[in-house]
């Protein structure tokens, strides 16, 4: 057995043990343990699933579309940076195979024609800067911008972050041209576009952060908000077993 192999065994049995008290897999279970997230059937039959998910033994099924998250959130709302920082981006680290993350930063602002801006924020002028400057980098950086979002989220001024986290996490992407996005149209259309989303919610948000899973608020979301990592393994382990088994659980 590969010495990678051999650490992912002893790491799952951790886990086993942590979870249910015992390394031993229900009676059922007629495999040895470096067989148990071979596959899903396996993984079913011994009672590890959820186990063999935040091991990230295996990858993926590619037949499973991944959990879809989307974050309405401010940039300067503290309980959003809470949630992003200490909640939303710790889950995706862990489980950003299995799931997409959405980020719509906008949440209680306004749209209102004015000569000087078109948008009011709830926490004034810098949070609309802040709320533009983070469009602009999603918009401009592709998959690196939850990192650059998070980095800016966890500084002490969000907004004054925002050029040393660009240059960190995607140095290829200059700082003049995400100046020139939020002082220029683009920024302007990006943040239109995430009041529409932001408009669209059903039910109407009544606060932020507001999130929603593959399309839909949950009625017990936010109970899971303190356990995101656990609510996202478990609809994927439901979409794995209803494609196996046809049977939804």
């Amino acid at each position: 057995m590969s010495t990678m192999k051999l650490s992912v065994v002893c790491l799952l049995f951790c886990v086993v043990w942590r979870s249910s008290g015992s390394a031993h897999p229900k009676p059922a279970c007629r495999y040895p343990p470096s067989q148990w997230c071979r596959s899903l059937e396996i993984a079913i039959a011994c009672n590890v699933e959820k186990q063999c998910m935040e091991v990230n033994a295996t990858r993926p099924n590619q037949a499973v579309p991944p959990v879809s998250v989307i974050l309405y959130y401010e940039s300067l709302c503290p309980d959003c940076r809470v949630f992003i920082t200490q909640q939303l981006f710790p889950t995706w680290t862990m489980l950003q195979d299995i799931m997409t993350v959405t980020l719509v930063p906008y949440g209680n602002a306004k749209e209102i024609p004015s000569a000087n801006s078109p948008f009011t924020c709830q926490h004034g002028e810098p949070e609309c800067r802040g709320n533009m400057i983070e469009a602009c980098i999603i918009h401009l950086t592709g998959h690196t911008a939850f990192q650059i979002i998070y980095c800016m989220e966890s500084s002490v001024n969000v907004v004054n972050a925002a050029q040393p986290c660009l240059q960190l996490y995607a140095p290829s992407v200059s700082w003049s041209s995400v100046d020139s996005c939020w002082k220029g149209g683009l920024g302007y259309q990006l943040m239109h576009r995430n009041a529409v989303m932001t408009r669209a919610l059903r039910p109407v948000h009544t606060h932020v952060p507001w999130l929603t899973v593959n399309g839909v608020k949950h009625a017990a979301l936010d109970k899971e908000m303190s356990s995101l990592f656990y609510f996202v393994c478990q609809l994927y382990k439901v979409r794995m077993v209803f494609l196996v088994t046809g049977t939804p659980i």
